[in-house]
């Protein structure tokens, strides 16, 4: 696996420039930049919410007195709905600083900064202390990591006992052809992704129960079928505001991820388990 620093250096570049803030403020719609749960007629961004809506839902315990820790926080649109909605306090672990500004301004216009702290940071190295939080969340995160056994033990030293973890990521699967995600590992700079067979044994060795695994691998292939087709459809309009390099480079990528999902390449869902 390639050295982490230099994984999570090609993530923060990439999420710190301009190409990409605009990028996904205008497709995505700057709040939850992940996969989507989709129905007909849904957008990107009620899609994308729909995830953290199931992903709410499947937790044992998420309330007022809940502390959560969400890594790779994006611009922290999960965390703005987990504090309304329930009331709970969420710090924010995110490597690009210019989605962290976005995530703050974010939180002041919703009226929750008081239940919002956002870190500039690594999942690799959390700046939290040991057992600090109830719940750690994460949403399509983990693959930027050239660490990722790392992340596994940081999330083990920051929960407390009883505590729950829910992620999804897009990952291969445990027997793949990595000619065919070749593609996809070279979008990313990495030499693989994570599959479920790692997460089960590696939460299985430090001692987490698993509570549920809801694979939904269709969704990814809508999802970035759906971002695709919207750059197509909008090429004009955006090419303004990001640069065409940009813009091929991602309809390319998106691409891969489509061809990879289709040869069974590859498997996504909302994993759970617990301390």
């Amino acid at each position: 696996m390639k050295n982490r620093n230099a994984a999570e250096s090609v993530a923060e570049n990439y999420y710190d420039s301009s190409d990409a803030d605009i990028f996904y403020e205008r497709v995505w719609g700057g709040e939850d930049i992940h996969i989507g749960l989709y129905e007909s007629g849904l957008s990107i961004f009620e899609a994308s919410r729909k995830t953290v809506e199931l992903m709410a839902t499947t937790l044992i315990t998420l309330d007022e007195n809940s502390r959560v820790l969400d890594l790779g926080a994006g611009y922290g649109g999960a965390a703005r709905y987990l504090a309304e909605k329930y009331g709970c306090q969420v710090t924010c672990l995110n490597l690009s600083e210019t989605q962290n500004e976005r995530n703050r301004l974010l939180n002041k216009e919703h009226n929750l900064a008081h239940k919002i702290s956002v870190l500039h940071g690594s999942f690799e190295n959390v700046p939290c202390d040991n057992g600090s939080f109830d719940i750690v969340w994460s949403q399509d995160a983990f693959l930027h990591s050239g660490d990722r056994p790392q992340i596994l033990q940081e999330i083990d030293r920051v929960l407390t006992t009883g505590g729950e973890i829910i992620f999804t990521d897009p990952m291969q699967i445990d027997f793949c052809d990595t000619d065919a995600l070749q593609p996809v590992y070279d979008r990313l700079d990495l030499e693989s992704l994570s599959s479920p067979g790692f997460y089960q044994a590696y939460f299985g060795k430090l001692g987490f129960k698993a509570l549920s695994s809801n694979i939904l691998t269709d969704q990814l292939g809508v999802h970035y079928s759906a971002v695709r087709q919207q750059i197509l459809d909008r090429y004009e309009e955006l090419v303004v505001d990001i640069s065409p390099a940009y813009l091929n480079k991602m309809i390319t990528g998106l691409q891969s991820w489509i061809n990879a999902k289709e040869a069974e390449q590859l498997v996504w869902g909302v994993l759970h388990y617990k301390r």
